[in-house]
């Protein structure tokens, strides 16, 4: 199992931060013999990759995406399951939830800032609800929430982008409510997670910023989830 001092902090997120940063909208499109960085938006996210491929090929990239961060993530947890990780109400430890985060944010700065693409990369949606999906339970639950929040919003006016800063920032509200609702799901036990949503959810809108400037001057394209709108995840 990982230990909490020595290698569990540090080898965990730098794998994590090494397979988040495989470039795999890069890799398909290399496939079919396009550089997607220089075609569309030219970002490596599945949105530009379905506009620039075809819809199957950004779906590809979308389910490897969301793998690249949910693997890691599962695999740490894996590792936490010894009983020292664990408080008598069976709540992960403070120390084990900085273990389990610490990979997770990992992946989710490789994809954004891949070594691999000399630190640039995508908007980190895809790979950011990965590692929401594996922190089981704790915030998968929030993640599939909010990911029907993602698709009422996306339904409602056709923004990818519009969904995603949405649904991003009503993650730790979301997840804050769930706190305050199940049993010893406390705030003192589990600050650690709602701290790295609350940093999470900044991430994403901040790499949307771009995105928020054309919805608000009204420029924004609206599209489907893997084209149409600049939202590259």
């Amino acid at each position: 199992m990982i230990s909490l001092s020595g290698t569990g902090w540090l080898l965990g997120p730098l794998l994590g931060y090494l397979l988040g940063s495989i470039p795999f909208g890069l890799l398909i499109g290399m496939s079919r013999g396009v550089d997607v960085r220089n075609q569309g938006s030219g970002n490596i996210g599945s949105t530009n990759v379905g506009r620039v491929l075809g819809r199957q090929w950004g779906y590809l990239c979308f389910i490897l995406d969301v793998v690249k961060g949910l693997g890691p993530v599962l695999l740490a947890g894996r590792y936490l399951q010894g009983a020292e990780n664990w408080s008598g109400d069976g709540v992960l430890t403070v120390g084990g939830q900085f273990v389990w985060l610490s990979v997770g944010a990992g992946c989710i700065l490789g994809h954004m800032f891949s070594v691999y693409l000399r630190f640039s990369g995508g908007k980190g949606v895809a790979t950011s609800l990965g590692v929401l999906l594996g922190i089981w339970p704790y915030f998968t639950f929030t993640a599939v929430i909010a990911l029907l929040l993602w698709v009422g919003i996306w339904g409602m006016w056709r923004y990818v982008s519009l969904a995603s800063i949405g649904a991003a920032g009503a993650f730790p509200i979301i997840f804050a409510l769930l706190i305050g609702q199940l049993g010893p799901w406390k705030f003192d036990k589990l600050w650690p997670l709602l701290v790295f949503s609350c940093i999470m959810a900044v991430l994403v809108v901040v790499r949307h910023r771009s995105n928020i400037r054309r919805l608000l001057t009204g420029t924004e394209n609206r599209g489907g989830p893997t084209r149409g709108a600049e939202n590259d995840s």
